[in-house]
């Protein structure tokens, strides 16, 4: 029977990643703190308690054994790649999608901004000139990569985005389902929403890797971008996690520079879409969500709404939402001032513009073929 150590294994798509291990025959080992276990790990699984992060300790847990296939999902990937060498006949790792170019500081591009879609051979920050301006822990994530290849040629690596899903510790989706819960009618949407971030379900996240196990001829020497195959709106997202809560809001839409109580919504510290494409893994090894987002969310979200997050606890903390709802009525107000004299002037210049390919536009109204009448 082929044996696999995954490393990690607990957090929010370890068990999806070690019971798909299991249903394809490998004898599975994880190897993790010991603070988190997961109801949905057999038994049958072996677990080996110590600390990924210390290399030392982790050495000394494993002893001489060796492995079939290691996947490292957790703890300081360039040791365990040093360590794992000569251990095992495969390798597969999970880093994130900050080694872009542009991911963390979005000025790093000109224009601005990641590009949409953003691929595998885009730029990554291990590649820029040794002057270039980038945040340490995006480095260490970029060099991760690159020690995870020197060690084992024939690796896999994937790029996770944002995972959503049960048993996220730190769920993003808070920030809708809270205020769902706290009976908040407004919400504020830098933009309108209007900005993507990519995010991948977490049964979607580990299905992708186990595509990568169960092709390693393709799979070999490359690196995949993990995310769902469609990527939502901010508005689309929010709109979505209400609705599987039987909730409404009224969306206030304000500038990205002015929503300043809302802009943690676009995750990152610009309104510029970072949107990472799966294709590669649907090209090259078949890769197809298994959960479609709008179902993935809705799940998410019921799950979050029986087991709330405590209130300005550390995963709440985290997530850099201060939930200051007497701050968002004051801008919703002042906001909808402003905006009178402004909706006043744009309904009296109004251009009146129709779209011709829009269910409400009347072609026969039209008296001449190459004018369009309003």
């Amino acid at each position: 029977m082929s044996t696999a150590l995954v490393v990690g294994g607990t957090g929010p798509t370890g068990p999806h990643v070690v019971n798909g291990l299991l249903a394809r025959g490998h004898q599975v080992t994880i190897l993790h703190t010991g603070a988190h276990e997961s109801a949905d790990i057999p038994a049958s699984v072996e677990h080996i308690h110590t600390d990924p992060f210390d290399v030392d300790k982790t050495s000394n847990a494993l002893g001489t054994r060796t492995f079939d296939l290691v996947v490292v999902m957790y703890g300081r990937l360039r040791e365990l790649a040093a360590l794992c060498e000569g251990r095992t006949g495969r390798f597969i790792s999970v880093g994130g999608v900050p080694a872009y170019t542009g991911w963390g500081d979005a000025d790093a591009l000109w224009p601005p901004g990641m590009r949409v879609p953003t691929r595998e051979w885009s730029r990554l920050v291990v590649d820029e000139d040794v002057d270039f301006a980038v945040n340490r822990k995006v480095t260490n994530i970029a060099r991760s990569e690159v020690a995870v290849f020197d060690h084992h040629p024939t690796a896999s690596h994937l790029r996770y985005p944002w995972i959503y899903g049960p048993g996220q510790v730190a769920s993003l989706e808070w920030s809708i389902v809270r205020r769902i819960l706290d009976g908040r009618k407004q919400l504020i949407l830098p933009d309108g929403g209007m900005s993507l971030q990519s995010r991948a379900y977490a049964v979607n996240a580990a299905h992708l890797l186990l595509t990568i196990v169960d092709k390693p001829e393709i799979a070999s020497g490359e690196v995949y971008n993990a995310s769902d195959e469609w990527t939502p709106t901010l508005l689309q997202w929010a709109e979505i996690i209400a609705d599987a809560l039987d909730h409404e809001f009224e969306i206030v839409s304000m500038p990205w520079e002015y929503a300043t109580l809302a802009q943690r919504l676009t995750v990152r510290g610009t309104p510029h879409h970072r949107v990472t494409s799966s294709e590669k893994a649907t090209f090259d090894l078949g890769y197809r969500d298994v959960v479609d987002p709008i179902d993935g969310l809705a799940i998410t979200s019921r799950h979050l709404f029986d087991n709330p997050l405590e209130p300005g606890g550390s995963a709440e903390r985290s997530l850099s939402d201060l939930f200051d709802y007497e701050g968002e009525d004051r801008l919703i107000e002042v906001w909808k001032a402003a905006m009178t004299d402004v909706s006043r002037v744009s309904l009296e210049v109004d251009a009146g513009l129709t779209d011709r390919y829009s269910a409400a536009f009347d072609d026969s109204k039209r008296t001449e073929w190459t004018t369009i009448k309003k």
